[in-house]
């Protein structure tokens, strides 16, 4: 067993991948070393350097405790606190979901025509809005969200981000939040969409450790797309957009809705692995 006093960091990172790998934790050794980065207070670029280097106690027993965390599958963003999106970092936890790659795909979409006014529904951790009045600073947005915790996160990461003047959040369940007459050019959401009896083939990280209302509507994975395709008419400007991330095989079904919704100029958006994962419509 190696010592705790003398243990390097390669040592502590070499424990740990074994550890983690047993607790079925998918690229054990990734995960060890960026869990070793937080306890050492550096940046997870910089840590190789440092595995050479003895561990003092008490980084050790934070190391350790990660390490015990995440064997249970508490996600690395949730240990860390934090999780990249667009090149940013944004500040996470259990309130929020985490944000993912394939979510890209729809700033990609909203940021290829221009807006100056944005509604995000369920904002979560707000790293749609937040991107997007980052990449745009002459635009202004609104957050809703019926979660208090999960408001306070986003707000949070506007400040962060520095967009806190040309950011607002409201409490409520999707565009019931927005003040009656408001319009907006562009309305963006990320809705739960997994349908309840998929919810058991999630891996534990997500099913046991993510905001429960935000990854399912308990139905079919499509309710909430009726209610928003119901409500862009009173929430778009003449001419705005709608854009909507999806689970890769409901493209033919929500782009059905917002059809019968008298949406415009459909589309279904394939993300970088060439799933289905955003519709995009117009209001005429």
């Amino acid at each position: 067993m190696t010592d705790a006093v003398s243990a390097t960091g390669a040592d502590l990172v070499a424990r740990a991948t074994r550890a983690l790998a047993a607790a079925g934790v998918p690229d054990p050794a990734r995960d060890a070393r960026r869990l070793l980065a937080h306890a050492l207070g550096l940046a997870p670029g910089r840590v190789t350097l440092a595995l050479p280097d003895p561990v003092a106690p008490g980084r050790q027993a934070a190391f350790d405790a990660l390490v015990a965390a995440r064997g249970r599958r508490v996600p690395v963003s949730h240990l860390v606190g934090e999780r990249l999106f667009w090149g940013r970092a944004f500040a996470v936890g259990p309130a929020v979901l985490d944000p993912r790659p394939e979510t890209e795909t729809l700033v990609a979409a909203a940021l290829a025509r221009p807006f100056r006014t944005v509604l995000d529904l369920g904002t979560g951790s707000g790293c749609i809005l937040l991107t997007l009045l980052a990449e745009r600073p002459a635009a202004e947005g609104t957050g809703t969200d019926i979660d208090p915790a999960a408001l306070e996160v986003a707000a949070g990461n506007a400040v962060r981000l520095g967009v806190e003047a040309r950011a607002r959040f409201s409490r409520g369940d999707w565009g019931g939040a927005v003040p009656a007459g408001a319009r907006f050019d562009l309305v963006v959401s990320n809705p739960p969409y997994i349908a309840a009896d998929e919810m058991a083939g999630l891996a534990p990280e997500v099913r046991n450790h993510e905001p429960r209302h935000a990854l399912t509507d308990e139905g079919d994975g499509l309710s909430v797309y009726r209610h928003i395709a119901g409500q862009a008419g009173s929430l778009l400007s003449p001419g705005g957009r709608v854009l909507v991330e999806i689970g890769p095989d409901q493209g033919a079904a929500v782009a059905a809705i917002f059809e019968t919704a008298g949406l415009s100029d459909i589309g279904v958006l394939p993300d970088f692995d060439g799933r289905d994962r955003v519709v995009t419509a117009f209001l005429a």
